[in-house]
């Protein structure tokens, strides 16, 4: 992050008495205590709906979130002498979410719950002027770029020991992806999918979750989005089972939190199978791949389809036994 960034607080009612660099910010001790100064890349007409999120939670009071400055001319986005948007939040001293923690992810599953209990804006008009999220559109766009992939491997005359690999368990993940978004697009069909009053964080992971000592606090909305309660817990479960060899006691002791605060239904519970279900993880590898240079195709790459081939057993037992 440029330093002239530092200048921007300038333009906000704020005493600064001391700024340093962050993971990709800038962070301030003011009189209106602890700040942060991030780059801001959603669009314009996105940060005022996440302003009136947060401010909603905030009268709410059901869970702590941050909440987003406004500059003497009540403007939310600063342009530094490039052009380059930022904003500057509330932060607060404390932790991440220690991932290996079981008790830590199980509380982080339930404020989870709360949150969705709190951002149910059905009652404002705001809800409606933003877009919902399709899931089954993206999945199709992913299988699109799937197909293109495995097209450009058959064409390849002289492979990889990595290429060989990816296209020898190709048709599995390929058939997966086909047939979950074909069974997710039909669901879809048959109910009133679309009509989400709740409002997800967008990107709920470990980082994302601030332990302090006077509570967990959630940071980073920038990804708030209409969709399913679940986009937000199939995204925190499938991080975590990925690293824990697809855990059934997990994966029942995450959904046992949540379903403490706020009960999945039936739709729920279809949704979140479809999200599991679907091999994005092998998307992401496919995608990755074919999108950067191929001259060198670093051995991490093979590492992480080892991985996910390995743990496929896992996972289809792990889907059987949670969602039978």
């Amino acid at each position: 992050m440029n330093d002239r960034a530092v200048s921007l607080f300038d333009q906000y009612e704020i005493e600064v008495n001391r700024t340093w660099k962050g993971r990709g910010a800038i962070l301030c001790d003011s009189d209106r205590g602890l700040l942060i100064l991030k780059e801001y890349c959603g669009p314009t007409d996105k940060i005022k709906f996440q302003d009136f999120l947060l401010k909603h939670l905030q009268k709410n009071a059901a869970v702590r979130a941050e909440s987003i400055l406004r500059t003497r001319e009540d403007e939310m986005i600063v342009y530094d002498q490039d052009q380059t948007p930022y904003i500057v939040k509330t932060y607060f001293e404390g932790r991440e979410c220690n991932h290996r923690d079981t008790q830590e992810c199980r509380q982080a599953v339930a404020v989870l719950a709360q949150l969705h209990e709190a951002s149910d804006l059905s009652a404002y008009e705001e809800l409606r002027e933003q877009p919902v999220f399709q899931i089954e559109k993206e999945y199709e766009k992913h299988n699109r770029e799937l197909k293109k992939v495995r097209r450009f491997l058959w064409e390849k005359s002289q492979k990889t020991d990595f290429e060989i690999y990816l296209m020898k368990h190709y048709d599995y993940f390929m058939n997966n992806a086909l047939q979950i978004t074909d069974e997710l697009r039909y669901d879809s069909y048959e109910e009133d999918a679309y009509d989400f009053p709740i409002v997800c964080h967008g990107d709920y992971q470990y980082h994302n979750i601030l332990l302090t000592e006077a509570g967990d606090v959630l940071i980073n909305f920038e990804k708030c989005v209409r969709d399913y309660p679940v986009r937000d817990l199939y995204l925190f479960m499938r991080k975590l089972l990925e690293k824990n060899n697809w855990s059934q006691t997990l994966g029942d002791t995450l959904l046992e939190s949540y379903n403490r605060v706020r009960s999945l239904s039936k739709r729920d519970y279809r949704q979140l199978y479809y999200r599991l279900a679907y091999p994005e993880k092998f998307w992401k590898i496919a995608n990755f791949y074919y999108n950067t240079g191929k001259a060198w195709i670093p051995g991490r790459n093979m590492e992480k389809i080892e991985k996910l081939f390995a743990q496929e057993r896992d996972k289809q037992l792990f889907l059987e036994s949670i969602f039978k």
